[in-house]
């Protein structure tokens, strides 16, 4: 290994980075004391893994014996034996036979001449027997790294000992590399076979996109574009080191590549792959070069590129190992893609740009012929120029929006200074296919390149926008930026719309402010219409129909109507900020769910067409959402977290993400996750200030923490939420739909006027705005209370009439919600034995649902309820006459001695809960502790 190469593995990281999975394995084998042999290619990251998991396990384990072999070094007999054993020498040989002792020592201190041929069954004893004295005082652990370097005589000794320790608690950690499949490396297997019976082996595969650019940031590569971080993924085949070492090797360069090109590859990590290319032909190598440079190199591409012998010279580099069969085609594949890089680097300029001017004419495609085109060619041509702008409208067309910004920076370095159009005018329009594409870093560095030497208005203000769209929801971080382009629109309408559009984004997402955020947009629609930019326009009525669609104005209707007519533009019209979307937002309010399913996905399946990587995000969101309005928790769950992949991915619209992730998981899949999840959220909207999300990841906080059983923190979550909506003037309560649980949580925490303070509140928008699903989940808030009051009869009528109208509009979850609270209730009715039909028919729908969390809440209730009731004091003291409901409840369980777990558990509430509800007691009564509340049980006074 070279030396630089060597540094660079050894001073990585011991931060897991993308190895939950492969780590969890491991040590979960550890912890129940069995043996782990990690594998896979070089740079994957198994030494790292391997240390790491060695200092967790060295804390537990009394001897640790390590060693790590070199390939420099694998032929000296004994060596990994003597890093094992030797420092425990003196502790091990006075219990060992003479014959052992004797061999082991010569073996392990070179004096003698010990070998496997003469000493062969003493030495392997020997070692045997040196692990079992060890493991008599506590457990040991053996970590080898890098087996494959084992010395022989090593790897035979240490594999005797380990298929023979069986109940003797000696752990083996090891690491292995393979290049091949599991199935096919005879390497792989040979480890295998000579490591403990029980041992598990995992394999380490390439990180994900989003893997590696968390290892770049957290190796101090933080600075780099989307796109460049998706091209070190691409060439590394993400693996982790050859990922840093792309990454070191861009932060040590002078200039970033030019578009099109492959990344710079560092010394280090061309000697580790190109060590073969020397045993190739000069003609096989120029062959492998043109491959290099194409983007799905085949034969017939080849020859028509002018290499003649191009299935001989590609069959002498496969047998080389630089070539790996294609299973799906004749496409000529490397083995890694880096060898691919590694070779494009090392070519010299000039027979680069030889292989792109052969390439031009060969290749098919007109979009990589205009590439290749450009890369062989120097200085400026406006030919090449229209050329390239063309094949980017064609890639922009075929929804490609990163290719096409590519490209058009690519025109825009070949188009002369005095060109028409201008160098600059192609940046943007490539910075605006970036902002598509979810490359808004990249958008953002054009825009300011512009903006430095621009002085047309018209290009200075359509520099700002692509700046403004940059920030996406961290809009306020530009702030700065408006007065600016007020400044550079003067008195143009077309331009002082496109300022007046993103001015009402500032004022809803910075502000909160739906009113003013409805005035900017209509006052931008009536600039663009006058000016006659139609996109402007239609972009503006979108976002007035939006913000009185959420603010509960009359007008929603009728300007979504306005947004959709002709003519149209059809980038916008898919366009999450499009009509299209506030026709999806105006449906699903509406309780309109099969509608609003049926236009989100034609709206998914465009923005897909079209390579609209951010509005996918969105959405894929919206998405989730109607199917869980609609009860499909497992599909609503799948969704999000396809949303949230892409958006962390992508790095766009991460908060809204994770708040629908959060809505879903507590539905349909993990209350820990959810909570987790909705924190983020809260967090991610607080440091983008962005009012608009704020108030929805708090809503999405407080509905996690309802479901996991803390009503105590949920109510305050909720209440929080109440405040930030009336401040933003928010009246439509079918928005975010949380006053329901905000009105449960009061409830359940012994507030019950409070919780009839919200839900008349809400009634009064939902009766004005006619938002039936709202009203029915109010009902059913309404029955807890008046259950809480012990109006049994009217709690009833109203969980029945508010299941029957939820079933009606479709609202498969909620209309589950108030089964299981009308099963509840019967349960609870005094006099009454249980209704178990009453639980049967909640587990069911929630089943339907695959609402797991809220079908085990119906399992625990029906096992509680199994149980039997607790008893209940005959006769309440005096003193607790003045609690609420639940304070109540709470004060009797810990009369009957109940601890609060216990507590918690019967009624169904978090320990939290009940600490908090404790806490009110005592302050209510006057008293300080669980003592004095049995103290009054018995009469007596507190001391």
């Amino acid at each position: 290994m070279p030396r630089d190469f060597a540094e660079a593995a050894g001073c990585r990281s011991d931060l897991v980075i993308g190895r939950e999975d492969s780590f969890g394995a491991a040590r979960e084998q550890l912890t129940r004391g069995g043996s782990v042999l990690l594998h896979g290619p070089a740079g994957i990251g198994k030494s790292t893994v391997l240390r790491t998991l060695a200092a967790e396990y060295a804390r537990t384990a009394r001897t640790v014996l390590r060693c790590s072999a070199t390939e420099s070094e694998s032929h000296l007999p004994f060596l990994a034996l003597a890093d094992l054993l030797g420092p425990v020498l003196d502790e091990v040989s006075p219990v060992l036979p003479d014959a052992q002792r004797t061999a082991l020592e010569s073996a392990l201190t070179g004096r003698g001449e010990s070998t496997l041929q003469r000493d062969g069954l003493a030495l392997r004893l020997a070692v045997l027997s040196a692990l079992r004295a060890l493991a008599v005082a506590g457990p040991a652990l053996v970590v080898a790294d890098d087996l494959q370097w084992l010395d022989p005589a090593s790897a035979e000794l240490l594999g005797f000992a380990a298929r023979r320790l069986g109940d003797t608690p000696v752990r083996l950690l090891c690491a292995v590399r393979t290049e091949g499949p599991e199935t096919q490396d005879a390497e792989y297997d040979r480890h295998l076979r000579a490591s403990p019976p029980d041992t598990r082996a995992v394999r380490l595969g390439p990180l994900t996109r989003a893997q590696v650019s968390a290892l770049l940031d957290e190796r101090g590569y933080a600075g780099l574009h989307r796109a460049t971080v998706r091209d070190i993924h691409r060439t590394s085949g993400g693996n982790p080191l050859f990922a840093l070492e792309l990454g070191r090797a861009l932060a040590e360069s002078p200039a970033a590549p030019r578009p099109g090109e492959p990344l710079p590859v560092p010394t280090s990590l061309r000697a580790l792959v190109l060590s073969r290319l020397e045993m190739l032909s000069d003609e096989a190598r120029r062959t492998l070069l043109v491959a290099s440079a194409g983007a799905r190199p085949t034969p017939a591409l080849l020859h028509a590129a002018g290499r003649d012998d191009a299935e001989a010279e590609t069959a002498q580099a496969a047998a080389l190992g630089l070539l790996a069969p294609d299973p799906e085609g004749p496409t000529v594949r490397f083995a890694h893609p880096l060898i691919s890089a590694a070779l494009y680097a090392e070519a010299p300029a000039p027979e680069r740009r030889a292989a792109h001017a052969a390439l031009s004419t060969a290749a098919s495609d007109p979009i990589e012929r205009a590439r290749h085109l450009a890369l062989a060619t120097t200085g400026t041509d406006p030919r090449v120029a229209a050329r390239l702008a063309e094949a980017a409208a064609l890639a922009r067309d075929r929804g490609a929006p990163s290719v096409a910004a590519s490209l058009g920076l690519l025109a825009a370095r070949h188009t002369p200074a005095d060109g028409t159009p201008g160098p600059d005018e192609r940046r943007l329009t490539a910075a605006e296919d970036a902002i598509t594409a979810g490359e808004p870093d990249l958008a953002r560095d054009i825009a300011r390149e512009v903006l430095t030497r621009a002085t047309a208005p018209g290009e200075r203000v359509r520099a700002w926008m692509v700046v403004i769209e940059a920030a996406g929801q961290a809009i306020g971080e530009v702030d700065a930026v408006f007065p600016q382009a007020l400044a550079d629109a003067g008195d143009d309408p077309r331009l002082l719309a496109l300022v007046h559009y993103q001015l009402a984004w500032r004022s809803l997402v910075v502000q909160g402010d739906f009113a003013q955020g409805r005035e900017d947009a209509a006052h931008a629609a009536r600039l663009a219409a006058r000016g006659g930019d139609r996109r402007t326009e239609l972009l503006a009525l979108a976002f007035q129909a939006q913000s009185e669609t959420l603010m509960g104005h009359p007008d929603a209707a009728a300007t979504i109507r306005r947004a959709l007519e002709e003519p149209q533009d059809p980038r916008v019209a898919c366009h999450h900020n499009g009509a299209g979307s506030s026709r999806f937002r105006w449906l699903v309010i509406n309780d309109r769910l099969a509608e609003a399913r049926t236009a989100v996905t034609a709206l998914l399946r465009e923005v897909r067409r079209r390579g609209m990587a951010e509005s996918e995000v969105h959405y894929l969101r919206f998405l989730s959402e109607t199917e869980l309005h609609s009860g499909h928790c497992g599909r609503a769950l799948e969704l999000a977290r396809e949303s949230l992949t892409l958006a962390r991915d992508a790095g766009i619209g991460e908060g809204a993400g994770v708040m629908q992730a959060a809505l879903a998981e507590a539905a349909g899949g993990d209350p820990d996750r959810a909570l987790e999840l909705a924190r983020e959220a809260v967090r991610r909207t607080e440091e983008d200030g962005d009012a608009v999300y704020l108030s929805r990841a708090m809503a999405a906080l407080g509905h996690a923490q309802l479901v996991a059983g803390d009503a105590a923190a949920a109510a305050g979550t909720l209440r929080r939420v109440r405040e930030l909506e009336a401040g933003a003037g928010i009246t439509d309560p079918a928005r975010g739909r949380w006053q329901g649980d905000l009105a449960e949580a009061l409830v359940r925490t012994g507030e019950p006027a409070e919780a009839m303070d919200v839900i008349e509140v809400t009634r009064s928008h939902a009766l004005r705005l006619g938002r039936g699903s709202v009203l029915a989940v109010l009902d059913r808030s309404e029955a807890l209370v008046r259950a809480a009051r012990g109006e049994h009869r009217a709690a009833v009528a109203r969980l029945t009439s508010a299941r029957e109208r939820l079933a009606g509009l479709g609202f498969g979850l909620e209309e589950a919600r108030a089964v299981f609270a009308l099963a509840e209730l019967h349960a609870e009715r005094p006099g009454r034995a249980p209704e178990p039909a009453s639980y049967d028919e909640a587990a069911r729908l929630f089943r339907r649902c695959r609402a797991l969390p809220w079908l085990r809440r119906v399992e625990a209730a029906v096992a509680a309820r199994a149980a039997g009731p607790a008893p209940v004091p005959s006769a309440e003291p005096d003193g607790l006459a003045g609690l609420a409901s639940m304070e109540r409840q709470v004060a009797a369980l810990v009369m009957e001695g109940a601890t609060n777990r216990e507590i918690a558990a019967r009624l169904f509430v978090s320990v939290k809960t009940v600490e908090a509800t404790l806490t009110r007691v005592y302050r209510k009564l006057g008293i300080r502790s669980r003592v004095d509340i049995v103290r009054l049980a018995a009469g007596r006074r507190p001391d």
